[in-house]
């Protein structure tokens, strides 16, 4: 038997594994040869950054605050709002013409006999409401004065402070009476001013609260005058008639409030009042 007749037949199974081995490997290369010639096409050094509005080497960061502080801010205002707020009620008893017009209303209430009318909630609105009518101009200086600018950023907290509160020193001022001024001022223990306009604020609130009360009493007995004559003729009337059984105040009401409807009471009141502040 010759060699070709011993040499064993090549079978299609052992061809397949080398063609698919031949052929994966040639993918392989297809695949990685252009990833590695855009490698090679990349500078020396890596991969660059991206590059900011000011260049690569600008690493610089640039806050503009210019006109934030001029005026104050939004939570300033709020907090000066509340801060008003609550010192309202204080501001409008010490400050203002509220004390004295609603103890005139009061005692013109006592005085014409009548314990709850008008009842206290009325006296006391309108008692407010004069006090802002006659306050008006006062109100419109401290704001154009004062709280305009400060908002506008034109003054400074302390300007706008000092600017403000003139035209309610003002105010308060014509209504104090010296004596007033020199008792608190003695009180207290400190050397006189050379001027009224140079009393605190400290001694100037309590002088005008006394000059209010005072003036208010003395509006308060003028009123009562009128009605205190009706209360004796009322009383000397009932005894000359051996009628001491009646109440006198209960006779003597229906005229009194004859008499104040008359002569337009209410209005007489309140010109007086509001012509008291000139």
């Amino acid at each position: 038997m010759s060699a070709a007749a011993r040499r064993p037949a090549l079978r299609p199974g052992r061809l397949v594994g080398p063609a698919l081995l031949l052929a994966l490997v040639t993918v392989a290369l297809w695949l990685v040869l252009p990833a590695g010639a855009a490698h090679a096409a990349l500078p020396p050094g890596g991969p660059q950054g991206p590059d900011g509005p000011g260049g690569a080497g600008d690493t610089s960061v640039t806050v503009d605050l210019e006109g934030l502080t001029d005026k104050p801010g939004t939570s300033v205002a709020v907090l000066l709002t509340l801060t008003l707020l609550s010192l309202l009620p204080a501001i409008v008893l010490t400050c203002t013409s509220f004390t004295k017009i609603l103890i005139v209303l009061g005692l013109t209430r006592n005085a014409l006999g009548l314990q709850q009318t008008p009842p206290n909630q009325v006296l006391a609105g309108l008692a407010l409401f004069l006090s802002l009518f006659i306050m008006a101009p006062v109100l419109s200086d401290i704001n154009d004065a004062g709280l305009q600018p400060y908002l506008d950023g034109d003054k400074t907290s302390t300007q706008a402070w000092d600017d403000g509160i003139a035209p309610l020193r003002s105010f308060m001022l014509a209504q104090t009476d010296d004596e007033e001024l020199e008792l608190l001022t003695n009180v207290s223990d400190r050397d006189l001013p050379e001027t009224r306009e140079d009393v605190p604020m400290s001694t100037l609130v309590p002088a005008f609260i006394l000059s209010e009360l005072e003036q208010a009493f003395v509006i308060g007995f003028i009123i009562f005058i009128p009605f205190l004559v009706i209360d004796i003729v009322v009383s000397g009337a009932l005894m000359a008639l051996g009628m001491m059984m009646m109440p006198p105040a209960m006779v003597s009401l229906p005229f009194k409030l004859l008499l104040f409807v008359l002569v337009n009471g209410w209005a007489l009141i309140i010109t007086a009042l509001v012509g008291s502040y000139g």
